[in-house]
């Protein structure tokens, strides 16, 4: 089996044609540190040259999905990251590299001609939404949860799946807000194919994978080709470059340098409390002042 840093990928003896991809940083709710979307591209290239595994099966470890990107290395920590530029002007080539990787890497859930399903428990918020929607298929606990809070400051869901999922009124409605929304709700919107108690999540989640993996994987991989092509016909790809680079700007414009200060005057956690807790976030020249405050000590 391929080992990893951040993930676990293997057969499931007690599945056939099953794999289960694990999410493996239950310290850090499954953040995405730089080497999970890489790993997750690696893990989902084992499973596609594995004659014998027809399903996907992506889960967290732990009491959560994923809680997305590592914040406390890429918004409260000062040391370089590529994710945020330090200088001005900030080099929006650069961004969009790094960020188009990890979108792609991402991508390889939807680009392999396997089925690959979600099993949400916790939270799937954030880069951690990303890595949901990815796939084609998502399960939830009733009380899990999904959202994508940084479309509030800080972010733009790179994959861009929320409308393709959703269409666009639910879409703009999350987008709008920074909401998250739980397992019934996402089962009701059609996000979610199923919702269930969270005893049962596994076993509802194993008994469809198990019923897609009785298919013949040339049939599965004809079907899906079908489905995604409807999406890439629709603009998926046009649509993810966009938000790639919005993303970046999000990330280097006056409002959003004024959160990652914040973040490391106050810490993260304190960051987010003010971002999902809907007090006006400062901008334009009122984030410049605060920017400049919060770098003199204040």
């Amino acid at each position: 089996m391929p080992d990893f840093s951040t993930l676990k990928i293997s057969a499931d003896p007690a599945a056939p044609r099953v794999a289960r991809l694990l999410l493996n940083r239950p310290e850090r709710l499954n953040a995405i540190n730089d080497e999970t979307p890489r790993e997750i591209r690696a893990a989902v290239e084992w499973a596609e040259r594995n004659d014998d595994i027809h399903v996907i099966v992506v889960e967290g470890a732990g009491k959560g999905f994923c809680g997305g990107y590592d914040l406390v290395r890429y918004a409260e920590g000062a040391a370089k990251n590529k994710y945020t530029q330090e200088g001005f002007p900030w080099d929006p080539m650069v961004d969009y590299a790094g960020m188009k990787r990890n979108t792609e890497d991402f991508m390889s859930l939807w680009r392999c001609s396997k089925p690959t399903i979600a099993k949400v428990h916790g939270a799937a918020v954030a880069g951690g939404s990303d890595i949901a929607l990815c796939c084609d298929l998502i399960v939830m606990a009733d009380d899990a949860r999904i959202g994508y809070m940084p479309t509030r400051v800080w972010g733009c869901p790179t994959p861009a799946m929320w409308t393709f999922k959703l269409g666009p009124v639910r879409a703009k409605q999350l987008m709008f807000t920074g909401d998250m929304i739980d397992g019934r709700t996402a089962a009701e919107w059609g996000l979610a194919n199923q919702s269930v108690p969270a005893a049962e999540l596994d076993a509802a989640t194993m008994k469809l994978a198990g019923r897609i993996a009785g298919v013949p994987k040339s049939h599965l991989a004809m079907h899906k080709m079908v489905v995604n092509q409807v999406m890439l016909n629709m603009g998926l790809e046009q649509t993810q470059q966009l938000a790639t680079i919005f993303d970046g700007i999000s990330r280097h414009n006056p409002e959003g340098m004024w959160f990652r200060r914040y973040a490391q005057k106050h810490g993260f956690k304190a960051a987010i409390e003010w971002r999902d807790s809907g007090r006006p976030i400062p901008e334009g020249d009122e984030a410049r002042a605060e920017i400049q405050r919060l770098g003199e000590g204040g």
